[in-house]
Order: structure tokens, then C-alpha cells, then sequence
């Protein structure tokens, strides 16, 4: 039932209030919470996450996440980044939803979670540069590992998030 009420397109264009109706009666029945993520999105925890195809600046990529009511990733935890960089390509990079806009090591993220030192995932030697505003995460050949690099906010691929649909 579940794949019936949450498989739709980024649109959002639900006709499907009969099987919520009939879904809403079932877990009302059997008091169990059910939870997914739209189409082509993959799910861990509490969220949803899309991987972008095609290289776009941070801004684009931020507005890009809004329009599928998502935004830039905020990566809370190891765990949510060793999974996130399971769908990456190595060879790539992928903005995340942290940026510095002054230059000044006052580091934001979009959706206003408290910057954590102690909960961050810079390569080593980074943050490196006052002009570069955004950051990516990217996986360096040389230290086989994958982690955050600051960097010109210009064109790279991008992961959106959204938290998961709950029923």
C-alpha cells in the first residue's frame, strides 16, 4: 500500500485520496505508522535524499531541492554520510547545503542547524580558502577517503534532501 500512496512524481500531483482514505483506516486498524519517499529518492532514517545527474551552481542546486519541496543536504552524523557517499561517484563532487557567504568562517547551513565543529567532516587542511563559499563533499584518491572541501560555488552535482512522508 505504501508503494501506492508514495510512488509519485516530483510534482506532487496526488490523486490518490481513496487509498489514503482506505490506508488511513488499515493503520488506524492495525496502529502502525508507515513512511516513505517519493520516486527515485533513497531513504535513510528520518529523510529522503535525491542525487543530482546534472552539474548546476550552489544556488541553482539549492532552488533546484526547493522546487521538489527539499533543500541542500545537512549532514548530521558519520553514519548519514557514510551512506550518502554510497551512491556517489568518485570521480564527482556534490554540493551540500553549508556555505560561508561572507568568507569569514562563519559557516551556515540552509536549513539553520547550529554549525557543529565537532560534528563536521573536513578533509584534512580544510576549510583552505576565505573566497570559496561553498562546500562539497568528494573523495580523494590519495587519502582513499571521502570528506567536505570548500569550494567556488560554481557548477557541481548536488544531493537534496527532505524528510520522510509519514502515514
Amino acid at each position: 500500500i505504501c508503494s501506492q500512496v508514495c510512488n509519485f512524481n516530483n510534482t506532487y500531483t496526488l490523486k490518490i485520496h481513496f487509498h489514503i482514505t482506505h490506508l488511513f483506516a488499515l493503520l488506524a486498524n492495525k496502529g502502525k505508522v508507515w513512511s516513505c519517499c517519493p520516486e527515485k529518492w533513497k531513504s535513510f532514517s528520518s529523510s529522503c535524499y535525491f542525487f543530482s545527474t546534472d552539474a548546476k551552481s550552489w544556488n541553482e542546486s539549492q532552488e533546484n531541492c526547493s522546487r521538489m519541496e527539499a533543500h541542500l543536504v545537512v549532514i548530521n552524523s558519520k553514519e548519514e554520510q557514510d551512506f550518502l557517499t554510497q551512491y556517489m561517484d568518485k570521480k564527482s563532487a556534490y554540493f551540500v547545503g553549508l556555505t560561508d557567504p561572507e568568507g569569514q568562517g562563519h559557516w551556515q547551513w540552509v536549513d539553520q542547524t547550529p554549525y557543529n565543529q565537532s560534528a563536521t567532516f573536513w578533509h584534512p587542511g580544510e576549510p583552505s580558502h576565505s573566497d570559496e563559499h561553498c562546500v562539497i563533499v568528494n573523495h580523494r584518491p590519495t587519502s582513499l577517503q571521502w570528506g567536505w572541501n570548500d569550494a567556488p560555488c560554481e557548477k557541481q552535482l548536488s544531493v537534496c534532501e527532505m524528510m520522510k512522508i509519514y502515514l
